[in-house]
């Protein structure tokens, strides 16, 4: 080490009490972290690319500094899904600092994985307060039985209001409207259930009517229920 020459004809004094560093919780304990691998907890993170033309939710599942679990969920850009691909591949088994300091392909997943560093480093994460944390896999709970993201889409246009496009529920089918054109609901199609129905070896028109839901009033009299197609009317 080298120190300047004021530095070293200064005269040497004692250091005062040291109590480390301020507790965090984690995993329902208190932790004093000096080092990465007192790391841990399971949250979920949002991150963006300069042009914010994409987004990605990224959740972890830290245990002892290293992550053991990675979903990656990227929306509205093409190249991103790509990434996500690469990137669950290159986050498990790292440390935390590894992935911190690790190009993981898409701006917006570098960006989510920032934003996760800090939660978790700072105790801020939704297992802070479970004993144990949460199981490796607990991620996939998030995407429900078909294991598909929640996905919202609605475009609308001032001259010609809103479009249902796509729900938790699945594929907005058509949406309908009352007499004064206002939307009460909306049939739709569970894109999980139909792909399960379709493996299974049920026919097309069997496993679409059995993915088929609805939501609202859309089964009220029919006389007073109007059906339109949001993708084509």
């Amino acid at each position: 080490m080298k120190y300047t020459a004021e530095v070293e004809h200064m005269c040497p004094l004692a250091k005062g009490a040291y109590h480390g560093p301020a507790p965090i919780p984690e995993e329902g304990k208190w932790v004093q972290a000096k080092e990465i691998k007192d790391i841990s907890g399971f949250t979920h993170g949002i991150g963006w690319c300069a042009p914010q033309q994409g987004c990605c939710k990224l959740t972890l599942n830290v245990k002892d500094g290293i992550i053991e679990e990675a979903l990656v969920e990227t929306l509205g850009c093409s190249g991103m899904t790509h990434s996500a691909a690469m990137a669950s591949e290159i986050l498990i088994g790292k440390t935390l600092l590894e992935a911190l300091n690790t190009d993981l392909v898409c701006d917006a997943i570098n960006t989510a994985m920032r934003e996760l560093f800090l939660q978790i480093v700072y105790g801020r994460t939704q297992s802070a307060y479970s004993k144990d944390g949460l199981k490796v896999g607990a991620s996939l709970e998030d995407l429900g039985k078909n294991l598909r993201s929640q996905v919202g889409t609605m475009f609308a246009t001032k001259a010609k209001g809103p479009r249902y496009l796509e729900m938790t529920e699945g594929y907005v089918e058509n949406i309908a409207l009352d007499k004064d054109n206002q939307i009460i609901g909306y049939n739709c199609v569970n894109l999980g259930k139909l792909m399960d129905a379709l493996k299974a070896g049920k026919s097309g028109p069997d496993a679409l009517a059995a993915a088929r839901t609805h939501y609202g009033r859309v089964t009220e009299d029919q006389g007073m229920v109007k059906l339109i197609d949001p993708r084509k009317e």
